[in-house]
């Protein structure tokens, strides 16, 4: 049984919250990261794994696991939940085609239909959007719409006044099985960027975003939808800056600059 209070305690609710403060809350509260598949560490989807690790555990996750935590809370509360998978655009070559490495969800509740998603490493969205293509939305000053690209939705963000593509996907529900197949690509295979470099990413509840990430650079930003300040950091500040900027505390680095837990041999 999914502990649903443990979990609420977790993001800072209780009771029966609406579905947009569920959302904006696990923003704030548990962080984005890939530091089990930067470790060498395959990644669990087993409810009472997830459970443990981002709630008991006060860890984060990547979109795997940050979105199948999500759901089971959603439906936990009532909610029908279908998870999707989708292609990363961003930061893509026009011309590539990358594989369908992300996941979202389709939540539907006495609402209506809703696009959820927790767990995009690069600005999440902070509350769920009415699913499919139409408006734009604003959130904390951060603006995203839907738009259609022959089979495909596209989840898009305004930038610097101008539109650019997030991720892709054809709006059906996925099985499990493929669900566990494109997480054990991005956790294990050797040319997958969260077995091969670093991210750890959260959102305060304003919107404001931080990031450390050596993805181009080992850097710390902080970004607002008007500013972007970029800091260069030394790979032995990770530990502190994961403790004290994103309260992952326990990790060290081992004789090859790798981020490890210190309490694992």
């Amino acid at each position: 049984m999914f502990d649903l209070d443990a979990y609420l305690e977790r993001i800072g609710l209780s009771g029966r919250p609406k579905l947009a403060e569920v959302h904006r809350s696990h923003v704030a509260a548990i962080p984005f990261e890939n530091l089990d598949p930067h470790q060498g560490i395959p990644v669990s989807l087993e409810e009472a794994g997830l459970a443990e690790k981002l709630v008991s555990g006060r860890r984060g996750g990547y979109c795997f696991e940050q979105n199948l935590l999500f759901a089971a809370a959603l439906e936990a509360l009532g909610a029908e939940v279908e998870p999707m998978l989708a292609r990363v655009r961003l930061g893509a070559p026009s011309d590539s085609r990358r594989p369908r490495s992300h996941l979202l969800l389709r939540v539907r509740n006495a609402d209506g239909l809703w696009h959820a998603d927790v767990g995009f490493g690069a600005g999440t969205l902070l509350e769920p959007i009415p699913f499919g293509p139409g408006g734009s939305y604003e959130q904390s000053g951060w603006g995203y719409r839907v738009v259609p690209d022959e089979a495909e939705l596209v989840l898009q963000t305004r930038h610097a006044g101008q539109w650019m593509d997030l991720y892709g996907f054809v709006p059906e529900p996925v099985p499990r099985v493929d669900i566990e197949t494109s997480n054990w690509f991005t956790c294990t295979h050797p040319r997958s960027p969260f077995v091969t470099g670093l991210i750890i990413s959260s959102q305060d509840p304003d919107g404001t975003r931080h990031s450390l990430s050596d993805w181009s650079g080992l850097a710390l930003t902080k970004q607002t939808p008007g500013n972007l300040d970029t800091i260069e950091v030394a790979r032995e500040e990770i530990p502190r800056l994961l403790e004290t900027r994103f309260e992952l505390p326990g990790f060290g680095l081992n004789a090859e600059g790798r981020v490890v837990r210190m309490d694992e041999p």
